[in-house]
């Protein structure tokens, strides 16, 4: 059974940092492509940042190239997503998602979330 259960949301300033953590389970973690995306009230869920199953290629939406960096620790089942100098449009819900091919096609799992609010 796949599980990803995101983790590090909080209440923070603008400025600050944050990082959050996804812990996956129930899938081949090194095979799997990684992405974190985000999700404002009343918007679109749209991608953030993603990672390939070696962790040799990352992509970032444009918005957040510089201040986000995604990395993942296959012998652990983690994926991580550093954030710096925090906005508050950054505020949203931020999900974290496993692109996992079965032989069956490639299928896609998705965690319950956390909240990062950017508020002075």
């Amino acid at each position: 059974q796949v599980q990803l259960v995101e983790s590090g949301g909080g209440v923070v300033q603008p400025g600050e940092s944050l990082r959050l953590s996804c812990a996956a389970s129930g899938f081949t973690f090194s095979s799997a492509h990684m992405s974190w995306h985000r999700q404002a009230p009343g918007q679109e869920r749209e991608l953030v940042a993603g990672i390939t199953g070696a962790g040799t290629s990352t992509t970032y939406v444009d918005s957040v190239k510089g201040r986000f960096a995604i990395s993942r620790d296959n012998a652990k089942g983690t994926v991580h997503l550093q954030i710096n100098n925090l906005k508050p449009e950054d505020t949203a819900v931020y999900y974290c998602k496993a692109v996992v091919v079965t032989w069956s096609g490639p299928h896609d799992y998705w965690g319950q979330g956390t909240q990062v609010t950017v508020t002075s």
